[in-house]
């Protein structure tokens, strides 16, 4: 599987949220319910190019581009997200249209290919599309991404909204402890994203009720844009779809998501668990307990599916059910999808002797107290990787250009201890693993900062803690700090497992409900503050710290708004009072607001500030908050 596409719970809630609240900027929020509503009573669709190709939905996609981090990597064009700025509303909105109906069709430009290092020493082809054509594949994914969320299997995980890492290990974790299914079989598809077969996705498109002509055409051209390879040459596909491409990852859904569906019915959804009784439970999922009991006393196979992207699980009772699941499901794949099982990779497992990798664990059972509990780890793979990630890190970190690349390194280091951290707390024995990593990564830290020829950087003292990390790291002991510019260094060691959570049913951005729930989870965004570490320190080192440190105090929320920050790209520090007119880098005198917050508080046309205003819709309140500051710039107030 892709691993760099692996999100965590955080980063997808802050996605989707953000998301959320673009959509509420446009007025596209009630065009995707309803297409989820109607998907979900099965209605066909055959005229979805308008919505995508209006003002609004092209306007907000954008703006989802905008703010999402590849959009400044230049496609063969050489154009990024940048070039697009300078551009009206209206010059993009134009362009958009002529490029997807113009008299000669639409025509991708080539994607440019680009090849990533894995960590097993081979590559991972990337596939860039120009920018023009990455706007326009968002224009898509967003209006077919309701419809295909009412369709999709709830045992999906990967590249959904609301969906995440966490709740996939969560429900294999449920099917090995609750249910005692203790045969796991790892698939491993070759090639996925190379290998998928454009007619069968075309017609599986269509049985998801999408019947818009037009919009076919356009998604088959994208399947078979050309392609420029490292040394210039063009080749053009004949089947899979480049990862890389914004469409890419609901596309890869669509395929397996046949697959899902089959699963489901050789046991869970199988015709004759309805015809006992059927009771609703608490969290809407069905209870068909009756059949099941029914269904065991058949030749019937017990198995559930697990899928993340094209990484899955099957979950089954026995050995010699496992076999004959891998046979089935091997052949299944190839007839119906046409994409073949690696032999080598895939493998039948009994949890109870032997540990099942999947997302960056291995998960085991052990013995407790007369019944099974989960044991789970930092995978093998994984747990060397990172620690080498940590040790390149901490050379930077040793030899610095200046104090400020001395900041930038120790804050790119923080976030990568967070990062690992926030992810890996879902294994059971992370602490204990953790352990082994810190150990050797303090050895490199005494190495390193503390040379015998000159003063030590490795300090017990520092900077003051942040309230986030002093609820984090404030009782630790072995946390340190760079003597050369204060800024703590986070101990990877101190971290505390968290049981995984369970994926709430009804949870979606698309139903007013779903979306009560998404926000009902959300708390201080630790993902995004180490987002913030990650980034170059421009400016002085105080001005870098504080930021930090604003973060924190704010609750990760707008000065302004009070609206939570979901993405890093849209948060601004603000002087009070600028440095033009003797304003500083110290705490007092700066703030985090939204980026169009920012731009209504320095705004002067009449036309900028109309266009903001109509944006944000603030309150009295908000708008009494916005005025002080801007008084205090020496401009008028709104």
């Amino acid at each position: 599987m892709a691993k760099q596409y692996v999100r965590k719970k955080e980063e997808v809630l802050q996605t989707t949220v953000t998301s959320i609240r673009h959509n509420e900027y446009y007025n596209m929020q009630k065009m995707f319910d309803e297409l989820y509503e109607k998907s979900s009573k099965n209605e066909s669709f055959e005229s979805l190019m308008p919505i995508i190709l209006s003002k609004e939905n092209i306007l907000l996609a954008y703006r989802n581009i905008k703010t999402n981090g590849g959009s400044i990597t230049p496609g063969t064009d050489k154009i990024s997200i940048k070039d697009l700025k300078s551009l009206s509303s209206e010059e993009i909105i134009e362009n958009v249209r002529h490029i997807v109906t113009g008299k000669r069709g639409y025509n991708p430009r080539a994607v440019r290919r680009k090849d990533i290092p894995k960590p097993n020493g081979e590559t991972r082809p990337l596939g860039i599309p120009c920018m023009w054509d990455r706007l326009i594949q968002q224009c898509i994914k967003q209006v077919m991404e309701p419809i295909c969320e009412a369709k999709f299997s709830n045992h999906s995980y990967g590249f959904r909204p609301g969906r995440s890492t966490e709740n996939a290990i969560a429900e294999l974790e449920k099917y090995n402890v609750y249910s005692n299914l203790h045969y796991v079989i790892e698939f491993d598809i070759k090639g996925f994203f190379d290998n998928v077969d454009h007619k069968k996705l075309i017609k599986q498109i269509w049985a998801l009720g999408i019947h818009d002509k037009q919009l076919i055409y356009v998604i088959k051209q994208i399947l078979s844009a050309p392609i420029m390879l490292p040394n210039g040459e063009k080749i053009r596909p004949l089947k899979g779809t480049p990862q890389g491409g914004i469409i890419s990852p609901l596309l890869a859904n669509i395929v397996l998501n046949e697959l899902d569906h089959w699963i489901e019915s050789q046991w869970e959804n199988n015709p004759v668990a309805y015809k006992y009784s059927v009771r609703m439970n608490k969290n809407g999922s069905e209870n068909k307990g009756s059949g099941y009991r029914a269904m065991k006393k058949t030749k019937l196979k017990e198995m559930y599916i697990v899928r993340y992207a094209d990484d899955f699980r099957i979950v089954c009772r026995n050995k010699k059910d496992s076999v004959n699941i891998k046979i089935a499901v091997t052949k299944w794949l190839k007839d119906r999808l046409n994409l073949d099982i690696s032999e080598e990779k895939t493998k039948i497992v009994n949890i109870e002797k032997q540990y099942c990798d999947f997302l960056g664990f291995k998960i085991g059972l052990k013995h407790k107290r007369g019944k099974f509990v989960t044991e789970s780890h930092v995978a093998d793979k994984n747990l060397a990787r990172e620690t080498e990630k940590l040790k390149k890190q901490i050379k930077r970190i040793a030899h610095p250009a200046d104090d400020k690349d001395a900041a930038t390194q120790t804050y790119r280091y923080n976030s990568m201890v967070m990062g690992m951290q926030n992810y890996y707390q879902h294994a059971s024995h992370v602490n204990k693993d953790f352990a082994i990593v810190a150990w050797k990564i303090n050895d490199l830290l005494l190495h390193e900062l503390k040379p015998s020829r000159q003063k030590g950087r490795l300090a017990r003292k520092g900077r003051e803690l942040t309230p986030m990390e002093k609820e984090r790291y404030g009782k630790s002991k072995t946390i340190r700090y760079d003597s050369m510019t204060g800024i703590p260094i986070y101990p990877i060691g101190y971290v505390q497992t968290k049981a995984p959570s369970n994926f709430k049913r009804g949870k979606t951005p698309y139903t007013e409900e779903g979306r009560k729930m998404m926000h009902k989870d959300l708390s201080i965004n630790t993902t995004l503050m180490h987002e913030l570490m990650k980034q170059t320190v421009h400016g002085s080192i105080e001005y870098a710290d504080n930021r930090i440190s604003l973060f924190s105090a704010q609750h990760g929320k707008c000065a302004i708004t009070g609206v939570e920050f979901r993405d890093v790209n849209e948060i601004h520090c603000h002087h009070k009072i600028p440095k033009s007119q003797g304003g500083t880098d110290e705490y007092q005198n700066l703030m985090l607001v939204l980026n169009e917050v920012h731009i209504l508080l320095h705004a002067t046309s009449n036309e900028t500030i109309q266009k903001y205003s109509e944006l944000l819709q603030l309150d009295p309140k908000q708008k009494v908050k916005l005025n002080k500051y801007r008084k205090l710039i020496g401009l008028e107030t709104i």
